[in-house]
């Protein structure tokens, strides 16, 4: 399984702040936005990633991350000109996707949660062995933000729509979707929204016409956040701060899980965290590899 992640856009909704930065290198507490979706890529052991981002904000993707081996990743990068939407990045996508499944994730969007890691592998096993798409709903008290997930009372998808004026119910879907190689082409086939724009949903729903659309709500022992407001970006920071002081270990400290992963050594996460030696992070680094 690959992974991409949607990093473009305009981030008109955090104006003025992102006027001049893309808000995916605003600092959720104390690392980058974007280390957060990233990280829990990393954390599926899931090394193929592939970011899609605005072409003024390319060189700096590639000083943030370069082409990912110091992480003992493959990171690519491929160019969203205008936003024209969530699905418009597995068409941008569809070389380094191949033949692949697919880790789709907005990179703007924040979880936490016990056993996010173990429900995460659960749908990667799934789409790997019956293919489809697999997605995930969370309640929130202003659905009509969101892509919105109806049920039967039997817990069947019956339907999917996006920023509804009337929300059939309370659970959005979240930022962060499984895919069979067969999305790449659903998305290509996509009509725009009203808004004129190819929405994720319109994927979503062409799944759910074909049956194979699988639906998995977290519930109350999860945090989910779309940081791509000012209220949103604030709680997601207070969050992980709360979290970091209370338990002294990080949130989508990247260096940390490509260490874990076996995927750099201890000399070279030494090296990472040498520039960083006058900085909280870079100090939680070198007591990372201080332990046995």
């Amino acid at each position: 399984m690959k992974a991409v992640i949607l990093a473009g856009g305009s981030g008109t909704r955090l104006y003025p702040v992102t006027i001049a930065i893309n808000k995916h290198f605003l600092p959720i507490y104390n690392k980058p936005m974007i280390y957060y979706p990233l990280s829990l890529v990393m954390l599926l052991k899931i090394k193929d990633v592939m970011f899609v981002v605005n072409p003024s904000d390319l060189e700096m993707f590639k000083n943030l991350f370069g082409d990912g081996s110091k992480l003992g990743m493959n990171i690519q990068y491929t160019i969203q000109h205008k936003p024209n939407g969530l699905a418009e990045g597995l068409i941008l996508a569809k070389d380094f996707i191949g033949n692949d499944n697919i880790l789709y994730m907005l990179g703007d969007n924040v979880f936490f949660g016990h056993d996010l890691v173990k429900i995460m592998n659960q749908a990667r096993e799934d789409i790997e062995k019956n293919g489809g798409a697999y997605v995930f709903g969370y309640s929130v008290k202003d659905p009509e933000r969101f892509g919105v997930v109806e049920f039967d009372e039997n817990q069947n998808v019956i339907s999917i729509e996006e920023k509804p004026k009337k929300p059939k119910s309370h659970y959005a879907v979240v930022g962060m979707y499984f895919y069979d190689s067969n999305a790449v082409e659903i998305a290509k086939n996509v009509k725009p929204s009203e808004r004129g724009e190819l929405e994720i949903t319109s994927v979503n729903e062409e799944y759910l016409k074909q049956k194979k659309l699988k639906v998995k709500l977290l519930g109350r022992g999860f945090a989910w956040f779309d940081a791509g407001t000012h209220d949103s970006f604030l709680e997601a920071g207070e969050f992980v701060a709360t979290i970091e002081k209370r338990t002294g270990l990080m949130i989508g400290c990247i260096e940390e899980i490509a260490y874990n992963n076996n995927w750099i050594t201890k000399e070279q996460l030494l090296e990472l965290a040498k520039p960083l030696e006058k900085t909280d992070y870079g100090k939680y680094l070198l007591e990372i590899a201080k332990e046995e």
